[in-house]
């Protein structure tokens, strides 16, 4: 399938069999949407985890309700209505809003090539490319401090660029509402709605920063490794509310807390998340091999590392096809 005229038809060939209780037709009705909605929900929720959850959960509703689909405006679009419902359900579950990007607890990254799999027939191909770039870390971590109404508003018409009207529909309110909230979260991110870089391989300026930072993490020198380093880099680490600002205080992190600064031990392996280089790293585990222990995130900016992020939960290195365990 290329085209809308091709979904519909998918669509139509399917339908009346789900509707009519076909499980497998109802699976290969869903089939073409399931990365876009598992994106959709991510960015709403800030964690690959609670997206796989809020997925299951909207896949159920969309089967038990699939009789009520009554064809008026696109599946996708009556699909997006449970999954948004769906994810604020799931925010108005947790807690509350963090204070700040700082004290998002369940931030997770989202690997690229997962976000390679996007296919978007309602836009064109510089459109899909400025949803991807929707997913930067920042910008994700940043819609997590809105209120979920504000959030899903902000995403619906600034990322999926659904008219107010629409957005209106779905939130069961009125356009002047959405329009209330979208200025309000506007305000709130103080930036603008698609930050970061594209999910695509890495630039020139990405590889000989990153090609240098492992070079320099191997050989233990930190000197070399806070000479790649932004004067105003910065180290977080969720779910920890932790933030290092600095280039020398970010470098004297690496100087004496990871393997008690015996980086050399250390193995890195590069990945992307989130359309960002990312290094998996793996920490010595017995005589014989490493085990995963974390995920950085590492944007780039004029030719330095600005930010890292980094997860220290091996339970993420699946998702990137990573084994957990290397050997020798």
């Amino acid at each position: 399938m290329s085209t809308i005229g091709d979904l519909e038809a998918f669509t139509d060939r399917f339908l009346d069999a789900a509707r009519a209780g076909d499980g497998d037709a109802f699976r290969q009705l869903v089939a073409p949407h399931l990365r876009v909605l598992h994106v959709h929900c991510y960015r709403m929720l800030g964690s690959y985890a609670d997206a796989e959850d809020a997925m299951q959960e909207s896949l159920l509703r969309a089967w038990r309700g699939l009789g009520g689909y009554e064809g008026r405006s696109p599946l996708r679009h009556w699909l997006y209505r449970i999954t948004t419902t769906t994810c604020l359900k799931m925010i108005n579950r947790r807690a509350r809003e963090p204070l700040s990007t700082d004290h998002v607890a369940w931030l997770q990254p989202y690997p690229d090539a997962l976000l390679d799999q996007l296919v978007d027939f309602d836009a064109d191909p510089a459109a899909v490319i400025d949803r991807r770039e929707s997913v930067a870390l920042g910008f994700i971590a940043a819609l997590q401090v809105l209120p979920g109404t504000q959030r899903a508003v902000l995403i619906l018409r600034d990322v999926l660029a659904w008219p107010s009207r629409d957005v209106a529909e779905l939130l069961e309110t009125t356009v002047a509402g959405v329009n209330s909230a979208l200025q309000r979260a506007r305000a709130t991110l103080a930036q603008p709605p698609v930050a970061g870089v594209a999910a695509r391989p890495f630039s020139d300026q990405e590889r000989r920063v990153i090609d240098a930072f492992m070079q320099a993490w191997a050989r233990c020198d930190v000197a070399a490794i806070a000479a790649l380093l932004r004067d105003d880099a910065i180290l977080t680490m969720p779910p920890q509310s932790f933030r290092i600002v600095g280039r020398d205080d970010v470098a004297a992190f690496f100087a004496t807390v990871p393997a008690d600064g015996r980086l050399d031990l250390i193995r890195l392996i590069v990945t992307r998340a989130n359309g960002h280089p990312t290094l998996a790293a793996y920490l010595p585990h017995d005589s014989v091999g490493c085990r995963g222990y974390g995920i950085m995130v590492v944007t780039v900016t004029d030719e330095a590392v600005a930010t890292i992020t980094g997860f220290p939960d091996p339970d993420l290195f699946p998702l990137f096809d990573l084994p957990v365990r290397l050997e020798p």
